[in-house]
């Protein structure tokens, strides 16, 4: 057997390998799809994959079964929630990776000791601290929790990703700035932040999908089912006194989904390019 045989059998076997985790992977949100066209006695009784038939009546109803309210009200909410945190967890996080990076000041190597510890910490550990703040400022079944951890910070691995990559960035980038007269903000705005574009859109992905996908901290935070959001109507769906229409479940479901999955393929290049080269910087 000759060397480009057995190259062309071993790439073979890598895509066949990659295919197979691929559908493994793939194959829950299929199950998904598919039981969305389904009936409650297709679903549990049969092992089918292919529903009977194809009824876009389970969405249609689905969109309106969650207490009263459509979807349309809950996505809303979703993303009045999600997208100010989102980006106010991408400023306070570049300020600062930048304040670690590029200053030195007492303390310095403590408090980035403090930044990595809490890292080690389960948010479960801390739900309980932050509920009491909260209702001391009087703000629980409001979306200012998620906005006020966002603003202080409080998402370390988000602060760490950027100051790896910060550090990556050569100070002789500042220093020229700094000749030229730019101020402390202005090579951050002008300098820095286009060449941390992939690290930024990375953060501000996972970020996105984190708080999008959120369910305990929604659940703790907001009880007006008005100020519900995605996950929250989810489950509201199966909480019916009435018989669960699991087709209609998993219709909002696969709703619920496309906002990510648009998302994901529009910022992709970005993504991994972030996650890659905050890998090698540092």
């Amino acid at each position: 057997m000759s060397k480009k045989t057995k190259k062309k059998m071993r790439e073979a076997f890598a895509y066949a390998r990659l295919i197979i985790l691929g559908l493994i992977m793939v194959y829950p949100l299929l199950w998904m799809f598919f039981a969305s066209f389904k009936s409650n006695e297709e679903i549990f009784g049969s092992l089918r994959l292919l529903p009977k038939s194809f009824s876009l009546q389970p969405y249609i109803d689905g969109w309106s079964s969650a207490g009263g309210i459509n979807y349309g009200k809950f996505f809303f909410n979703t993303f009045v929630l999600v997208i100010p945190t989102t980006l106010l967890t991408v400023l306070s996080s570049t300020l600062v990776a930048y304040g670690f990076t590029r200053f030195n000041f007492k303390g310095k190597k403590q408090l980035f000791g403090l930044l990595i510890s809490t890292l080690m910490l389960p948010n479960a550990v801390i739900i309980i601290p932050r509920y009491t703040i909260f209702r001391t400022l009087n703000v629980i079944d409001t979306y200012w929790p998620f906005y006020l951890a966002a603003v202080f910070a409080c998402y370390p691995f988000f602060t760490y990703m950027l100051i790896q990559f910060m550090r990556g960035l050569p100070y002789d980038l500042d220093e020229s700035a700094y000749i030229d007269g730019c101020g402390t903000f202005r090579v951050l705005y002008q300098i820095l932040l286009p060449l941390l574009k992939p690290a930024i859109f990375s953060a501000g992905l996972f970020q996105f999908l984190w708080t999008y996908n959120d369910y305990f901290n929604s659940l703790i935070y907001i009880n007006s089912v008005k100020k519900f959001t995605i996950s929250l109507a989810l489950r509201l769906s199966i909480d019916a006194e009435t018989v669960v229409q699991w087709n209609q479940v998993m219709a909002m479901a696969c709703v619920a989904v496309i906002p990510v999955v648009i998302l994901f393929f529009v910022a992709q290049k970005y993504f991994v390019e972030g996650v890659s080269t905050t890998g090698l910087k540092g």
